[in-house]
């Protein structure tokens, strides 16, 4: 068997014309685009990069950005001073904190600054709980990216076994608790459960967020399963997933690359909360299955 690819590249560049195509009918609408504020403390190289990725994506999509660049050593207050600034800006919808900053600085803290409203990131606590029980809020842009995937590929996802690799606050439980609502059977496991190989070997859906390059090894695959790589780890070889990618493709049905796969799908679902969110401060009705 030879696995279809998913193209998480070409869903992602679709999903941001979408939106794209809805901004104006907002623009008329509130006065005023959508915008994303997005700040970013230190000068760390891959962080740097993505913060220019987004602020790009942001303008192509009639969005405005907000870009603050701040030094290394800013302080916790002036950080904080800078986040309620952005909380009352009726200009800003979404305010997104770049990770990691600096360690002289409490990311829990400034994370629960961020107004749940304005939280496009869906880390504050308030949308996790939303989230868990079954309420309205923001979902952390990776997972969400990554079920839309799986929605495209297979359609309804209920009843299906799902395997979630990983138990992060920003991508395994967030995911769990997703695909539970897309009535999959779920289950978490991690890199210390034990006979791993005895969970994957019965999922129809397998999710790796486990953070160690080639982790899921092609011979623990169910025969056709749906292989979502959520790893991006940086080797000598370039960059390479937290699935055996060879090994893997050649079991399962369908698999997404690294890169090319869940990476770019989690700046088109910032934008897409974003979007969400400008909608719900400005009080502008959306349409619930337009994007």
């Amino acid at each position: 068997m030879t696995a279809e690819i998913i193209d998480g590249k070409a869903f992602a560049a679709g999903l941001r014309a979408r939106i794209a195509t809805l901004v104006p009918a907002f623009e008329a609408a509130a006065g005023r685009v959508p915008g994303l504020a997005v700040v970013l403390v230190g000068e760390d190289p891959a962080s740097a990069v993505y913060v220019r990725s987004k602020g790009k994506q942001t303008r192509e999509a009639g969005m405005a950005s907000f870009e603050h660049k701040l030094p290394a050593d800013t302080s916790q207050a002036d950080l904080l001073a800078l986040v309620d600034q952005l909380n009352a800006d009726a200009s800003v919808d979404g305010i997104l904190v770049q990770l990691p900053l600096p360690k002289h600085i409490d990311e829990q803290e400034v994370l629960l600054r961020i107004s749940p409203e304005k939280d496009v990131d869906g880390f504050h606590p308030v949308n996790a709980g939303r989230l868990a029980t079954g309420l309205e809020g923001f979902v952390p842009c990776t997972p969400l990216g990554c079920l839309m995937l799986l929605q495209d590929k297979l359609g309804s996802l209920s009843g299906l076994d799902a395997v979630v690799i990983g138990r992060s606050n920003i991508v395994g439980k967030p995911m769990a608790a997703l695909l539970t609502k897309a009535s999959a059977t779920v289950t978490i496991v991690h890199s210390r459960t034990r006979n791993l190989p005895h969970y994957l070997k019965h999922a129809d859906i397998v999710v790796a967020a486990v953070g160690i390059p080639h982790f899921v090894k092609g011979e623990w695959l169910k025969p056709g399963a749906t292989v979502i790589d959520v790893g991006i780890n940086r080797t000598d070889d370039g960059l390479v997933g937290d699935v055996d990618f060879d090994g893997a493709a050649s079991v399962a049905g369908a698999i997404t690359p690294v890169p090319g796969g869940v990476g770019p799908m989690t700046i088109a679902c910032l934008l897409r909360n974003t979007l969400v969110a400008a909608h719900r401060n400005a009080a502008v009705p959306l349409e619930a299955d337009a994007i």
